[in-house]
């Protein structure tokens, strides 16, 4: 490697946010948080993603904790580190489309609360759901990252991933990420493809992915030698699995090489040290199932995430139907195909996936069809990469002329509205957002925070759900299926 030229690799580290919502369904509460954060900034990260995703919903609805104050905790704690979050797109956090203003007022509290890299996605791809939140964030001078969702299917060739890099940079992104939700990206792809969107854009490239097939580390090792600038990874305690790779054994693989971090393992040590009790406590209380931390070769098979995985087991358990899980799995790629082969990646990961339980369950495919997967062929999600299966379009939708503008051009400022709705429990600016994504499980929040105030030993300890947090429920929800 003596012709290669100098270049060390940067690494954001997910213990705060995607590690913990992969591992153990985001659970990790701020006060487990707040003592490391003091040897985390002294690491030198490119940056910590510590926000955003399902963080959000999470602290609300089972730790009983304001997202916005944790969001404020972690920037005085992390004075000398950006602090990163993911950002749905069109969606924000919430699994709903929202109107310009909430989006852009959403971002400006997020920067002006401490962010300073929003990793923006979409779960078709359809940069038109991206551009009011990289305008937002460039207005507020953060950094906008537009993240592809990676998946396999015939349109998804190099050409495409090429062309995409050269319209996210057009679209004024500062950087690139690739977001290998699955854990589907082989190393030797990994080759091809971060070599093909660097030939489509000058900006700079990050590599995330999850070890659910067991090829991450070494995906991260070709994708760097290719030109990748920044990886995601996650303290040991909380790696691998359907989690990232491990820092510490990253930081290690590139030492002595032009592309080590310099980061100090000593100082890595003591804070996988501190995480590491953190992790015997959720192992033993089951929040940390095994399962989830060993090898799943059946995701290059049938292209599924882990949390989609633990999704699907959670709806047939309770359908008395766990029987049905190869079937299932059969049948997610054909729902996919007729939903236009998109990524599977919240929410489309969790519709398509309940689709298939039902295809199956009911003995006849489209029997039932849920709200959600009505919304996706009516074209409220956007566009895919290719069409939807016009059959199942019709039994859906019927004759209703399907939408095929940017979704949100549709949707009427809510912003004033949203205040309206929930002025009596504001006591933040910040609130209206929260009331705006999850109107229910926030209201919920407020009453326990006003109960908290005016007497401070009143406390309400959050009650463990069954499955994932996202799961849409296949026996409750029956007003969807018709």
């Amino acid at each position: 490697m003596a012709d290669i030229k100098k270049k060390p690799i940067g690494i954001t580290e997910t213990i705060l946010r995607d590690a913990h919502q992969s591992l153990i369904a985001t659970r990790m509460p701020t006060s487990e948080m707040l003592p490391i954060l003091d040897k985390m900034d002294k690491v030198g990260y490119h940056s910590i993603e510590c926000w955003g995703g399902a963080t959000f919903d999470a602290c609300l609805r089972f730790l009983k904790e304001d997202p916005w104050d944790r969001l404020r905790a972690l920037r005085k704690g992390l004075p000398h580190s950006k602090l990163q979050m993911l950002f749905r797109g069109q969606n924000i956090l919430g699994y709903n489309h929202y109107s310009d203003d909430v989006v852009e007022y959403f971002v400006q509290k997020s920067v002006a609360n401490g962010i300073d890299i929003i990793r923006i996605f979409d779960c078709f791809n359809d940069l038109r759901n991206l551009e009011t939140a990289v305008k937002a964030a460039k207005k507020e001078g953060a950094h906008a990252q537009i993240a592809l969702s990676y998946t396999l299917g015939e349109a998804y060739t190099l050409e495409y991933w090429e062309k995409m890099a050269k319209s996210i940079e057009e679209l004024g992104a500062d950087s690139i990420c690739i977001k290998d939700m699955a854990g589907l990206l082989v190393p030797y792809t990994a080759t091809e493809l971060v070599t093909a969107l660097k030939n489509g854009s000058k900006i700079p490239l990050q590599m995330h992915t999850h070890y659910t097939s067991g090829v991450a580390s070494m995906t991260y090792l070709k994708a760097v030698e290719a030109g990748a600038d920044v990886i995601d990874c996650a303290m040991s305690p909380l790696s691998m699995g359907t989690s990232q790779p491990a820092t510490e054994v990253m930081v290690e693989t590139f030492k002595g090489t032009p592309y080590d971090t310099g980061y100090d393992q000593n100082l890595l040590a003591e804070i996988a040290d501190y995480f590491r009790p953190y992790r015997e406590e959720v192992l033993k209380e089951g929040l940390l199932n095994p399962k989830v931390l060993g090898v799943n070769i059946k995701t290059l098979l049938y292209q599924v995430p882990g949390g989609m995985l633990s999704n699907l087991v959670s709806q047939l358990k309770e359908a008395h139907a766990e029987d049905k899980y190869e079937a299932v799995l059969k049948e997610i790629p054909n729902v996919r195909k007729d939903f236009g082969e998109p990524p599977l990646v919240t929410p489309s990961s969790q519709i398509v996936g309940t689709q298939a339980v039902l295809n199956v369950l009911s003995g006849e495919r489209y029997k039932m069809i849920t709200k959600e997967s009505k919304k996706i062929l009516a074209g409220e999600f956007g566009r895919t990469v290719k069409p939807f299966n016009k059959e199942v379009q019709k039994k859906a939708i019927g004759d209703a002329e399907p939408i095929t503008c940017r979704p949100a051009d549709l949707i009427p400022p809510q912003l004033d509205k949203f205040r309206e709705e929930c002025k009596e429990w504001i006591q933040q600016d910040e609130d209206v957002l929260s009331y705006a994504l999850f109107p229910q499980v926030a209201t919920e929040f407020f009453k326990y925070r006003k109960a908290k105030q005016e007497n401070p030993d009143f406390d309400k300890k959050p009650s463990a759900p069954e499955g994932n947090d996202r799961t849409l429920n296949v026996t409750v929800a029956a007003d969807a299926f018709k």
